[in-house]
């Protein structure tokens, strides 16, 4: 890169195979409402967020596939890892292991597959 960046991602994108299940799942977990569109004949779900803040997205895309064994995307998990990943299995998806208390201060982190089968990682400051 050139300069230096102000954030090094600037959008994500979360392979779902049913895309409409997918989406019901995130915003069951995350207790929000994506915005539904198409780009390029291919459905998305965004994430609610405000610029300067990296955006993300659901797709439904022939040339993604969900995967747990691939790139790791990281969610805010607001205040809580633990309210999300409570939510995670009444919405269909699966926690994967204990939450993890990072070095100094920097919060925690855990895991979880959603219902396509993609393995997401959630961060917050806090565990309750």
């Amino acid at each position: 890169m050139s300069a230096a960046a102000t954030h090094i991602i600037s959008w994500f994108e979360i392979p779902a195979t049913d895309f409409e299940r997918a989406v019901r799942f995130y915003e069951t977990a995350f207790a929000t409402t994506l915005r539904r569109e198409n780009v390029g004949g291919q459905p998305i779900g965004i994430f609610p967020y405000t610029e300067p803040a990296t955006g993300g997205c659901v797709i439904h895309s022939p040339t993604l596939k969900p995967s747990t064994d691939g790139v790791m995307v990281y969610l805010n998990a607001g205040p809580s890892v633990d309210a999300v990943l409570a939510r995670v299995e009444k919405a269909g998806g699966k926690v994967q292991g204990p939450v993890i208390e990072l070095p100094q201060d920097i919060g925690y982190i855990g895991f979880f597959t959603d219902t396509e089968g993609n393995r997401i990682g959630l961060h917050s400051p806090k565990h309750d």
